[in-house]
C-alpha cells in the first residue's frame, strides 16, 4: 500500500490521520513541522504528502514550495489538511503547487474518499 507523510504540528491532529489512514492499510510516516516532513521526504519517497499550513519551523506552504522543487516530488499529490479557509491562502497553496486543500475537522471517509481519488 502506498507511504504517506502527515506533517500536522498538532499530535492529537496526526494521530487521529494516521489512525485513519493506517486503517485503510496506508503506511503512514508522521512529521510535526513543515522542516521534519521535508527532511522525511529526501530521506524517503512517499506517494503522498498531507500537511497542516500553520505548523513552527516552517509552515506547509513553504514545505510545499521545498518539496516541488525537489525531482522526486514534482508529480506527488500534496493536499493541506488545515483550519485555514481563506481563498486568499488557498490560492497561496496552489501557486506553491498543492493539489488540494481539505479543511478541519476532517471527515474519515472523506479523506479517504480524496486520498484513493489522488493516488489514482
Amino acid at each position: 500500500m502506498a507511504k504517506i507523510l502527515a506533517v500536522d504540528d498538532s499530535a492529537s491532529m496526526r494521530g487521529m490521520v494516521a489512525f485513519t489512514l493506517r486503517g485503510a492499510g496506508y503506511e503512514v510516516t508522521e512529521a510535526e513541522n513543515g522542516q521534519l516532513g521535508l527532511d522525511a521526504a529526501r530521506e524517503n519517497a512517499f506517494a503522498l504528502v498531507l500537511a497542516d499550513v500553520n505548523m513552527p519551523v516552517m509552515d506547509g506552504i513553504s514545505m510545499v514550495r521545498a518539496l516541488r522543487a525537489l525531482d522526486a516530488y514534482k508529480g506527488v499529490p500534496i493536499l493541506m489538511l488545515t483550519t485555514e479557509s481563506h481563498t486568499e491562502r488557498k490560492m497561496e497553496g496552489k501557486a506553491a503547487g498543492a493539489t488540494g486543500w481539505l479543511v478541519k475537522p476532517f471527515d474519515p471517509e472523506q479523506l479517504l474518499a480524496t486520498v484513493k481519488r489522488v493516488l489514482g
